[in-house]
């Protein structure tokens, strides 16, 4: 049922965390101060890493934390949905107000669409990075207009997305656990939300209900390079990835929410998120499908101010705020003929 991973830190906290819960013990921490949680991880990392402070500081950071999988929540959407049939969960940045924006003028607008299809939208935010000016002000009126932000108190960073996935589940199961899928991806990409929902219409059952698809990565393997920001240590993780959606944007099943969500409690974090997800759905004996409508690296050159071929795909990534808006008008103008 598990991963088989080379026997490097990442599989022996695996192995920790099944032993904890076959002795009826928690693998992760729940400690209401979520400043100390990190400290108490020092000891581990020293046993397990001899080269621990060789590494990058973000890396550093994340393995400080990668047990802490309870931050205290700032902005929290308590409201349960239903009858939602497509949950549209969207990392996004304090910051990144102008990328939301267009997200809700366009592909992510709420409402009931044809067939009686209801989508919801919801942001998922950390909090902003030291460097930043304080955003809560702004964010806090922003969270009350739309209803539609998520954030917890943990510092936006590459490295933190997995945490924000894990808070995705953690968050959908008790306010939205009747979805009948979820679109997870960034708030750079653009969605033909119209098309999904028919390909999700015309999905038989038995695949509903199995459902983890988009551009998928096969055969990819970590990279070495600690000036890479994709950089994973040889003693972290050994081995070639499975088989992954690109995280750029992908769907899933709701049917799979709970049983996704339980076996996260078992699979260490991963720096890498769309990499930790795969990780999780293989675990549970899910692969992922390919999907030709998913462009998680972009159409051809030629082909992106092409109505016509973007009026076919589901996803495209990345398209700028002002782009957006453009491609939605433009593919669903009642002149366009293809």
């Amino acid at each position: 049922m598990f991963i088989s991973v080379s026997p490097v830190l990442h599989c022996r906290l695996m192995l920790l965390h099944l032993s904890c819960i076959t002795k009826g013990e928690k693998p992760f921490r729940h400690d209401p101060h979520w400043s100390s949680c990190r400290e108490t991880n020092q000891e581990l990392l020293q046993t397990n890493m001899h080269d621990f402070t060789s590494y990058p500081v973000l890396f550093q950071t994340f393995l400080q934390g990668m047990n802490c999988r309870s931050p205290p929540v700032l902005i929290n959407q308590s409201n349960v949905s239903n009858d939602t049939f497509l949950l549209l969960a969207i990392k996004s940045t304090p910051r990144n107000f102008e990328q939301r924006q267009a997200v809700r003028e366009t592909w992510g607008r709420e409402g009931v669409y044809p067939g009686g299809l209801r989508v919801r939208l919801v942001f998922l935010l950390g909090s902003s990075p030291l460097e930043d000016p304080d955003l809560s002000p702004l964010l806090s009126f922003e969270a009350k207009h739309y209803g539609d932000l998520l954030q917890w108190d943990f510092r936006e960073s590459l490295l933190n997305l997995t945490l924000k996935m894990n808070m995705l589940l953690q968050w959908a199961r008790k306010s939205c656990p009747h979805a009948s899928f979820i679109f997870s991806g960034d708030d750079d990409v653009f969605v033909n939300t119209p098309a999904l929902l028919r390909y999700l219409e015309s999905l038989e059952a038995s695949k509903a209900s199995q459902l983890y698809v988009g551009h998928v990565i096969s055969s990819a393997n970590p990279l070495r390079d600690p000036k890479s920001k994709y950089f994973i240590p040889l003693s972290f993780y050994d081995g070639p990835y499975p088989a992954y959606a690109g995280g750029g944007g992908f769907l899933i099943s709701g049917a799979l929410l709970q049983p996704l969500y339980s076996v996260s409690r078992m699979v260490p974090f991963f720096p890498i998120d769309d990499v930790y997800i795969a990780m999780c759905f293989k675990a549970l004996g899910v692969t992922p499908e390919a999907h030709a409508g998913f462009q998680t690296f972009d159409v051809k050159e030629q082909d992106r101010e092409n109505l016509c071929v973007h009026k076919d795909l589901l996803l495209i990534h990345r398209r700028s705020p002002q782009q957006m808006k453009k491609l939605w008008t433009g593919i669903h103008s009642p002149f366009l003929t293809c």
